[in-house]
């Protein structure tokens, strides 16, 4: 029997147990000099430093993070991987993206080397982030799927995705078909599906672009085999809902549609969700079905403004997406400062807890996965980030004036971004870690 590996962590360290939105201050812990224990890649122990090192042995590995903030690794619930090339393209809503820019991209990844040298880099950029568990778009191809999960693998991150079908709608050169995608992806899910922190999900591009065949395959597919995800989208522009009208007109509304399909429930992912109305929103809470908001792209696209108060009102699973390609940056940091500023257009309040609880256990509840990610509870898998408050001079001179820790964490994600992360850990190991330049070393 191997002797257990432990490490400590110290620095001052936040998590959440509960959504602030309902349980206000006890929904988070906090210790301003915290120290975490970790048991081979596990949390074994969180609390005070002082007295948690009292009763450790000297010998003990200890990483020293003192003056950061340590936090659970963030949780992207929607990203397109194959879109990371194409990340601020000018001028175009959805539709009309989706031809200029994505398809195209997408087309690239028939190419394994393609594949494999932008999963490689997505992986990295997510860790640069401080994102240690993803919800991903591939493409129609097997091989890109392979790629992802590969490079997920190598850095030991919780991936889930899965290939994309599309068999209308679309160019030729990007065209599968319900039967071959069904088999496809059957293979993919044998091949990957449980393999560490890997798991699949059926990738229905959106109802638009696939066959009534295809959309009942995928909702059996879903369905047959235990843990699997499903991942689409549904109502992010008008244009959009309108042509599913005319596709499904015997559907009550284009959610409806994926419901008549079996592609609601739980692990069922929808990114955006903005044109819905409560019948639609009910459905997806009786069924577990979970939203991915993502400001960043609903802005840049011109999409529309999502209503994050009545998700909560109606007891929805909400998480936070940052839609890479059409959300414009790999920050969850960034994306929450977009997330403010859409909800102040929608007349609402997004408190910083409130925010980095979205970024965090938010995200691993809508993916349920809140019983192995999300906090720094005994026994979840050790992912975190460490935030550095003085990580550029505004940022430093904007913290030296914060009262309180809402307010540090409210400066944090509104001029935050990549460079404020200073550290990444995966499974209790430095997956990424910021070099420091020679002004700041000295």
């Amino acid at each position: 029997m191997s002797t257990p590996h432990l490490h400590a962590v110290r620095g001052e360290i936040l998590h959440f147990i509960a959504d602030p939105a309902s349980a206000g201050e006890a929904a988070f812990e906090h210790f301003a000099d915290g120290l975490l224990l970790l048991r081979d890649g596990h949390v074994a122990e969180l609390g005070p430093a002082p007295e948690l090192l009292a009763r450790l042995p000297a010998e003990l590995p200890l990483t020293d993070h003192r003056g950061k903030l340590i936090l659970p690794g963030f949780v992207d619930t929607h990203i397109h991987y194959a879109q990371t090339d194409i990340i601020a393209s000018h001028g175009e809503q959805l539709l009309a993206w989706l031809e200029k820019y994505t398809f195209p991209a997408e087309a690239r990844f028939a190419d394994p080397a393609h594949a494999r040298g932008v999963a490689d880099f997505f992986c990295d950029e997510l860790l640069r982030n401080g994102t240690t568990t993803a919800l991903a778009f591939a493409t129609v191809h097997a091989a890109s799927v392979d790629a992802l999960f590969e490079a997920a693998l190598a850095r030991r991150m919780r991936m889930i995705t899965g290939k994309v079908l599309m068999d209308r709608h679309c160019p030729d050169f990007l065209r599968d078909t319900a039967a071959g995608g069904d088999a496809e992806s059957k293979a993919l899910i044998e091949r990957w599906h449980g393999r560490d922190r890997l798991q699949y999900a059926v990738t229905p591009r959106f109802a638009a672009t696939s066959t009534p065949e295809q959309m009942r395959l995928a909702g059996r597919l879903y369905a047959e085999h235990p843990g699997l995800y499903l991942q689409s989208h549904v109502a992010e522009n008008q244009g959009e809902v309108a042509w599913v009208a005319g596709l499904y007109p015997e559907a009550r509304s284009y959610l409806d549609v994926y419901d008549r399909f079996g592609q609601l429930g739980m692990r069922s992912v929808y990114a955006h969700c903005i044109w819905l109305d409560d019948t639609d929103r009910r459905r997806m809470a009786e069924t577990g079905a979970a939203i991915s908001f993502c400001p960043t792209s609903n802005l840049f696209l011109g999409s529309g403004l999502f209503d994050l108060g009545r998700a909560r009102e109606l007891g929805l699973r909400v998480g936070l997406g940052t839609d890479v390609g059409a959300g414009t940056s790999f920050s969850m940091l960034q994306t929450l400062n977009e997330a403010y500023k859409v909800l102040q257009l929608k007349g609402q309040k997004l408190s910083a807890a409130s925010a980095f609880h979205l970024a965090t256990l938010g995200g691993a509840h809508s993916l349920y996965l809140d019983e192995r990610v999300g906090n720094f509870l005994p026994g979840k898998e050790a992912d975190f980030v460490v935030l550095d408050p003085a990580a550029t001079p505004l940022l430093a001179r904007r913290m030296a004036c914060a009262q309180t820790l809402d307010e540090r964490l409210f400066v944090l994600m509104m001029l935050g971004d990549d460079r404020t992360v200073a550290a990444t850990y995966v499974m209790g190991e430095a997956a990424w870690v910021r070099a420091l330049t020679p002004a700041r070393a000295a």
